[in-house]
């Protein structure tokens, strides 16, 4: 599928960004690039964005508004206002352009996404930092998988195709890959909920493999707030031990929350443990013992203290 997409502008290369709900699925572009516009796609283009009219990410901070969440894909040199660009897609020089409005992304015709952000009709075009290319942002959506094709602008400048030849090889080629694609994920998707473990809020960090997983938001929410605090500064004395020692070492820091929760780590062989008890009436042995039973059904023995 991607590289079907990549050649969908012929002779030159787009770029693509694949997600599946709010997961990153796929992308050719570089790491500062794909954050800008996992984040952008995320809080606007995917399924559950479109439905909701807020973002899907669980990940953003509650409370900030979406300019700070993402400055760079509001800032004036990611979206292009000044360019005279052909059919339709000329701005105004003095006009603000605000991407992150809700509600101004809906899905037309063949599954793309259209928008009137830039103007009736106008073609988002973005600014690639990395890549230093500037590129036409083009959205379609089969469901809860979403594609992100950029384009390159020097294709249609120079007239060598237009934006609904794009569309029509991605219609003609592709749309037999995208719909294998979404079949394919949509079976294997756990939904919000595919990581939780009953009785247990916690998080494992495999940094070797650039990994983790941990309890869905909605299950970590139930925790009080003292309790998060206490596995905030758990995380922050297990990173400041790290970078104390400067090697990799084997540890285990337990903390007692102000509400007599546990806030427990575990390190070992690249690979992090953290994990929140809330229990008052058990002691630090009920607590490790807790772990040491996640440890051995749920992570093969790997931060077993024996």
């Amino acid at each position: 599928l991607v590289g079907v997409l990549d050649s969908c502008a012929g002779t030159l290369r787009c770029h693509s960004v694949i997600l599946f709900h709010d997961l990153l699925v796929s992308t050719t572009l570089s790491p500062d690039d794909t954050v800008d516009l996992f984040t952008f796609s995320v809080m606007r283009l995917t399924s559950n964005a479109l439905s909701s009219g807020t973002s899907s990410w669980s990940y953003l901070r509650k409370g900030t508004s979406l300019s700070q969440t993402s400055s760079k894909s509001t800032s004036p040199q990611l979206l292009v206002s000044s360019d005279s660009l052909p059919s339709g897609n000329g701005h105004d020089a003095g006009r603000v352009i605000r991407p992150l409005q809700h509600n101004k992304w809906i899905k037309k015709g063949k599954m793309f996404l259209v928008t009137d952000i830039w103007g009736k009709d106008a073609t988002p075009t973005i600014w690639l930092h990395q890549r230093q290319e500037r590129v036409h942002l083009l959205a379609y959506q089969q469901k809860c998988l979403t594609l992100v094709l950029l384009v390159p602008t020097e294709a249609i400048v120079n007239g060598e195709l237009d934006i609904s030849f794009v569309k029509h090889q991605v219609i003609e080629n592709a749309t037999a890959k995208i719909l294998k694609v979404e079949e394919k994920l949509s079976k294997g998707w756990g939904g919000e909920n595919a990581y939780h473990v009953s009785g247990y809020r916690y998080l494992l960090v495999d940094n070797d493999m650039e990994v983790s997983r941990a309890s869905p938001s909605g299950k970590v929410a139930t925790l009080a707030k003292e309790t998060l605090l206490a596995v905030n500064k758990l995380r922050e004395t297990v990173d400041t031990e790290k970078s104390r020692t400067k090697e990799e070492k084997d540890m285990e820091i337990c903390i007692r929350a102000k509400n007599n929760a546990w806030a427990i780590a575990r390190v070992t062989r690249g690979k992090e443990l953290y994990m929140a008890l809330e229990k008052a009436s058990d002691t630090l042995l009920d607590a490790t013992d807790s772990v040491q039973s996640f440890s051995n059904r749920y992570c093969n023995g790997t931060f077993s203290m024996d």
